[in-house]
């Protein structure tokens, strides 16, 4: 199932996908081109749940190229740095940019770098969340803390996601 993380640039998506994968922290300063995607398995209680994420690009001028990489989308992380302020407050406008193309996938709101001092007070994100409505993570690369409770929360809301679109259709989640 196809899943995507998306947010600012530099809020850690690279680096969470890298940790889960590797379970190792790989610092990434270089910035995603467009969009980069690996595959994971996650064992879900016995069950093997295959997962394509596709990290895309947070920078602006890499908009224009969004919109194909979020066809087919089951699940959709929302991520934004704890102690940048601005990439959470720019998380309605990824909602919206998300929707606008896959108005069927499920988000979910995904706090990285939790080992920095925080900017933004966790109650405001859980709200934020709910809203979607979602669930919400909170996540350290660096420490390792909370990456794989993520990882299984979003195969589990790729999961739902895919029953949905099943229930709704072949061509519900098609963009016109």
């Amino acid at each position: 199932m196809k899943v995507a993380i998306v947010g600012d640039g530099f809020v850690g998506k690279t680096t969470l996908l890298r940790r889960y994968c590797t379970g190792l922290f790989q610092e990434s300063r270089i910035l995603t081109i467009g969009v980069d995607f690996q595959t994971v398995v996650i064992n879900m209680g016995g069950e093997r749940v295959k997962l394509t994420v596709w990290d895309i690009a947070g920078q602006e001028r890499f908009a224009f190229v969004r919109d194909s990489f979020y066809r087919g989308s089951r699940a959709v992380a929302l991520a934004y740095d704890v102690n940048d302020p601005k990439s959470f407050y720019d998380l309605p406008r990824w909602r919206d940019e998300v929707w606008r193309v896959v108005p069927t996938a499920l988000l979910m709101v995904v706090a990285t770098k939790i080992d920095l001092p925080r900017a933004v007070p966790r109650e405001e994100a859980i709200v934020f969340a709910r809203s979607l409505p979602g669930p919400y993570y909170e996540t350290s690369s660096l420490a390792g803390i909370g990456v794989e409770r993520f990882f299984l929360g979003f195969a589990r809301r790729a999961l739902e996601g895919a029953i949905l679109a099943e229930r709704r259709g072949p061509k519900a989640d098609r963009w016109p």
